[in-house]
């Protein structure tokens, strides 16, 4: 029954003033309002890469790694177990020659492995504070440390617009963005302009 002074509303393919066309438009529209507000929240961020914390700005720049060098040692331990467990048996029944080559492919494994865990937590990190910037780098185990006053640093591709992102002042430059895809670098370093002017 059609309510005076209200017109029906008119759907292709659904009867009208329905409960199913009812709750087809209010699906549809929490979804257009679901879709609206995400991208109003992604248009108003107003940083991509970093994170405010306690009223300073943390930029975590690392290597994307699958496996943690804990995961990794324990990988090998079973592997040597497993594979030292078969060639002790292939021993016992006469075929010497098993042993030597398991433990010639565990050294070789070992040191690929070795090699990995001393880069799987390289990373970059910067932090802007008081008035600087500190960049801490991190190469197989060691860190770097550099500090620019916020007044001075300069931002600058190193080469191009893609290239590794140079920061520099007071007669110290460092190189950063190695640890994210060359297309973003351009992102980051007017990320890091805009908090430089804005912090």
């Amino acid at each position: 029954m059609r309510e005076r002074g209200y017109p029906a509303l008119q759907l292709d393919g659904v009867g009208e003033g329905g409960i199913f066309s009812r709750h087809w438009v209010c699906s549809h529209a929490s979804q257009h309002l679901l879709r609206a507000v995400s991208q109003l929240a992604f248009n108003n961020s107003k940083f991509r890469f970093a994170t405010e914390a306690g009223g300073h700005l943390h930029w975590r720049l690392l290597k994307n790694c699958s496996v943690t060098p804990m995961q990794l040692g324990l990988l090998y331990v079973s592997l040597c177990v497993v594979s030292l467990g078969i060639a002790t048996m292939f021993w016992f029944q006469g075929a010497k020659m098993i042993m030597p080559f398991a433990w010639a492919e565990l050294a070789v494994v070992g040191i690929a492995f070795f090699v990995y865990a001393r880069h799987a937590t390289d990373g970059e990190r910067l932090m802007l504070q008081d008035g600087q910037l500190v960049v801490e780098q991190s190469h197989a185990g060691k860190i770097s440390r550099s500090e620019f006053k916020r007044e001075t640093v300069r931002v600058e591709p190193y080469v191009h617009d893609q290239s590794l992102i140079e920061l520099s002042g007071q007669g110290r430059r460092v190189h950063i963005g190695r640890h994210i895809r060359p297309e973003l670098r351009p992102h980051l370093a007017r990320e890091l302009r805009m908090a430089l002017r804005t912090a």
